[in-house]
This record gives C-alpha cells, structure tokens and sequence, in this order.
C-alpha cells in the first residue's frame, strides 16, 4: 500500500512565484495606466482644448456661439466651403480610378517589373507635400519648362488638383493593394467553369470585395486634400481652400479663434468619412475564408500590354515631377542659367532654417520612430494580449483609434491651444522637441497601431500560457519571444513614423520654435520668402533622406530576420 503524500512547495520557490505574479502586475496594470495618460495628454486633451477655444464666449477667445455662427453664414466662408469641396472632390474621383488600375496591374496581372513600379509610386511618401507643388511650378509656372502645355496659369484651381493627386496618390494605391491581395482563386475557376467572362467575373467577384476599400480610398483622399495647406500654398495663388485659412488666421494673423472655429470645420468631413468607413466594414464581414486558394492570375499579352501601358505612364508622370524638383534644386539661376550648382543647398546664407532644419527633422525623425515604436508595440501587446481590465482596454483601443479621424492640422492647432495655456504645468514643452516627437507619434500613432495589432494576433494565444505555466514573468516572456517573432512588423512601424516625421509640415507648423524649426517647415518658409530653389533643394533632402533610411532599414532588416527568426527557416516543412 503506497501513500502519496503533497510535499508543499519550498517557501523560496512560493517567493519567486508571488514576486513573478506581482511583476507580471505591475507590468500590465501598470503599463495600461500609463498608456492611458499619455493618450489622455496626446490625444484627448488637444481635441477638448480646440472645442474650448472654438466655443469659449470670452474676449479673446473663439467667440462662443456667435462667432461661429458669424463664422459660417459668411459669404466669405462660403466661397472658401466651396472652393475645398471642389478641389477635394476632384481630387478624389482623379485618384480612386488610377490608383485602382495600378493595383490591379500589380496584384492581378503579370506584367514585368512590378517591385520597380511599386517603389516608383510610393515616392510621394517620402517628400512633404509641397514639392509637387514646388515640381509644378518649375514644369507649368510662368518661367516653367512645359509652360506651352497648359492654356492657363498652373496657379489657381487645377494647380492644386494637380499637385494634390500627386501627393494622395499613394495613400489610396496602398488600401486598394492590400484589398486587391486578397482573392479566391476557386471562386475564379468556378466563374470561368461557367463560361463567365473576364468582364463578368469582375463585376461579379472583384468588384464587390473591393468596393469598401475604394470607399475608403476615397475618403482618405478627400480628408488628406481638405486638410491639406502644402499644395495651396505654394500653387494656389488666388483661389484660396479652408486649410490654407486655417494656416495663415493663426500664423499670419494670431486669429486663434478663427482657426479653433475652422480647425472644427475641418474635422467634420474626416469624423464623417470615419464612420461610414467602420459602419461598411462592420456589414462587409470578412472576404476570404480560411480555406481559401491564391489567385493566380492567367497570361494575358493583350491585358498585361494595356495595364503595362497605364502603370508606365503613370511612374513616368510621378518621375517627371520628383525629377524636375531635384534638378531644379541643382540649377544656378531658373531659367537663364541651367548650369548645374550646389548654390541652393547653401542653406546658411538663405532664409528658412538652414542645416539647423534638416538636422532638427532627422533628430526628430529618429526619436519618434524609436521612442514611438517601442511605446506603440508595447501598448498593442499589452492590450491584445493580456487578459483582465476590460474596460482600461476598450478605453485604449478608442483613444488609440482617434487620430485616424483627426487631421494633422486640426492636432497641431490643438496642441498649441492645450500646451500653451499658462496654467498648464506641461506649458514648458512648449516649442521643444520633446512636444514635436510627441504630437508626432500622437499624428501617426492609428496607422503604427494598426501593424502591431494585425501582426499580434497572428500569434497563438497558447504563448503566453506557456509562459504563465513556466512561471516566467510576461515582460521576459515579451522581450524574448513575441518582439523577435513580429520583429518584421516592428521594422515596418519603425520605417513609418520614420518617413511620416521626415514629410510631416501640416502639424508641426504651428508648434516649432526658432530652435527647432524642421526641415518641411523650412520648405514652407523659404517658399514663402521667394527661394523656391532652396525650398526645392530642402525637399529633395527629405526625399533622399526618407528613401535612404527606408533602404537602409529593409537591407539591415534581412540580417535581424535571419539572428532572430532562424526558427522559420528550421521549422518542419520549410
């Protein structure tokens, strides 16, 4: 006869449990705690300071009420209304279609070289928003090479649809590629098996699982173009947008009132768009099951040729425009001496912000992609992956979703309400660095937010169980398993905030101060003061810089993969 008898667990072992237990704790309750005051400071508090300042009856302030209603039964905001509706409209209904037709060409044709025409399209994102701008005039302005071309001056109504399609152009090529990736190849064959056509099976199968994202599309651009003042101001000559108001009623003018009051405005179409984009998606469900097969698009000559054709022509438009903005930067004197010189880059001697800009904005650049994807990351794993504090994570997750519907003119004019005030201890970050980095990560934080939730919960919840029945504590369990398994997501969140803190100007332009002007402000300025050559040159180091920092995370990316992901390529079946 045996007796088993329960031995109790040595008192040393009880300790280290408990102090695993309490750290484990301490990392969640407490991270989550944290991440919830700095959202309510990021995020929040700007967005209640500009409804505040709009609504607030006192002298010197928005004016209440009346002042609103003064504001919008204008004669004068009615023009501005509607020369923005205009503009972002058209707009959007010039780069939906094109850049749906890119997307499908390179999701589901087989012409050549598809890696080189996506890199060619995504060369927007990496230059502030004024350099199709700057681009334009260089190729249609009065001094312009291409000037014969166009019947009218490129300053007014289509200037800004020009550069503005330009500029967006990305953002909705970026939505439709990733809808455009996602396909049933049996729902094809079943289409063909029928004797559908190629036009049938689009209409049919295509179209409908993409609709939502050409809705998104199109709402995205329209918000980035109403919100937008780079373009306007710097080929908009006399036809003026509410963004461009917004900008000159507080930098111009010191109207803060006016630009609460209009910064409200601005933020409508975007709340709008928002919401109508999460209602679409609620009843659009999920458009692949698990069981689904690639798509393997069949040969085509005649299909290939025709999409080849158009995704040429369209790289050729965005390498003419970002070609004539660096060579401009290396003429002598536009246009009677196209010798080439390294003048422009002289930034000392001319208004703007000199190397002082530049340096600033990689500074800025490397804080807030560093600082930013650790806090971003972090806060993803700790809402996606711990359990407990229900309500703590639906509060993060709707704050952390928040600044996808607020432009980055509206932000900045937030903060400079909020951290302006005197009475506010945060006042002394007012124009520093730290409060640029800050309202940074806040701009960019939904987009970066994204990636890491997406790549987390492709992640078995069977790790962190593992972890816990080991008794080893979550932040270890955090630092040596799940970061080097989402390592590649983690590059993409870095790369992001990276490029979008090198190209960013819409709010950032109202919080630098002399000592941290950056470098897309310093195109702005040095616009403005007549040096459009030194505006080009600013900007052709932003786009050289964004380009080569995104090159040089993807080839450094390849030696982290192999050091922290060797399991892929020793795991069965690989």
């Amino acid at each position: 006869m045996s007796v088993n008898i329960a031995l109790p667990m040595p008192h040393k072992q009880v300790r280290q449990a408990s102090r695993a237990e309490i750290g484990d704790r301490v990392f969640v309750v407490g991270g989550k705690i944290l991440l919830l005051v700095l959202l309510g400071i990021a995020v929040l508090m700007p967005l209640l300071a500009i409804f505040w300042r709009g609504f607030s009856p006192e002298a010197g302030q928005g004016g209440g009420l009346v002042a609103a209603r003064e504001l919008v039964t204008s004669a004068n905001f009615h023009w501005l209304l509607g020369n923005s509706l205009k503009v972002s409209l058209s707009v959007a209904a010039i780069v939906v279609p094109l850049a749906y037709l890119f997307a499908y060409a390179l999701q589901r044709t087989l012409i050549p070289g598809k890696g080189i025409w996506r890199g060619m399209s995504l060369l927007p994102l990496m230059a502030p928003s004024m350099l199709p701008g700057i681009a334009l005039v260089y190729l249609f302005g009065n001094q312009g090479m291409l000037r014969g071309l166009l019947s009218d001056n490129i300053y007014g109504f289509w200037g800004i649809v020009l550069g503005e399609v330009i500029y967006t152009f990305p953002h909705a090529l970026m939505i439709l590629l990733s809808a455009l990736s996602l396909a049933d190849a049996r729902l094809f064959d079943a289409a063909s098996s029928m004797g559908a056509s190629p036009a049938k099976a689009f209409r049919s199968i295509t179209w409908p699982a993409t609709r939502q994202a050409v809705f998104a599309a199109f709402c995205l651009v329209f918000t980035l173009t109403i919100t937008d003042f780079g373009v306007p101001v710097v080929v908009g000559g006399d036809y003026q947008v509410l963004a461009l108001e917004a900008y000159k009623a507080v930098v111009g003018q010191q109207q803060f009132g006016r630009g609460a009051l209009i910064g409200m405005v601005l933020l409508l179409p975007a709340l709008f768009s928002f919401s109508v984009d999460a209602w679409l998606r609620r009843r659009h469900g999920d458009s692949m099951s698990g069981r689904a097969q690639v798509f393997q698009p069949a040969p085509s000559k005649l299909r290939d040729g025709c999409y080849l054709a158009i995704v040429v022509l369209i790289c050729a438009v965005l390498l003419l425009v970002f070609g004539m903005a660096v060579f401009s930067s290396l003429v002598k004197f536009w246009p009677y001496n196209l010798s080439l010189s390294l003048n422009h880059y002289q930034f000392n001697d001319t208004a703007g912000g000199g190397w002082l800009a530049y340096g600033n904005s990689v500074k800025m650049a490397l804080c807030t992609a560093l600082i930013g994807s650790v806090l971003i990351f972090t806060g993803a794993y700790l809402m996606e992956k711990t359990k407990g504090q229900r309500g703590l994570n639906l509060t993060l997750r709707m704050l952390s979703f928040v600044p996808m519907a607020v432009p980055g003119l509206v932000l900045g004019l937030g903060y400079v309400f909020f951290f302006n005030l005197t009475g506010n201890p945060l006042h002394v970050l007012y124009g520093t660095m730290t409060l640029l980095v800050v309202c940074t990560i806040a701009h960019y934080l939904t987009t970066a937010q994204m990636t890491a939730t997406t790549a987390l919960r492709q992640l078995d919840a069977e790790f962190e169980a593992a972890a816990l029945s080991l008794k080893a504590p979550l932040y270890r369990h955090y630092l040596r398993v799940t970061v080097p398994i989402c390592l590649p997501a983690l590059l993409d969140i870095v790369r992001y905030l990276f490029v979008s803190a090198m190209t960013t100007v819409s709010a950032a332009i109202f919080l630098y101060s002399p000592d941290t002007i950056l470098a897309a402000v310093a195109v702005l300025n040095m616009d403005d003061a007549g040096n459009v050559g030194g505006a080009a040159a600013m900007s052709t180091l932003i786009l050289f810089t964004s380009a080569g920092v995104s090159l040089l995370l993807a080839w450094a990316s390849r030696g982290l993969l192999r050091r922290s992901q060797a399991w892929r390529q020793t795991a069965p079946g690989h």
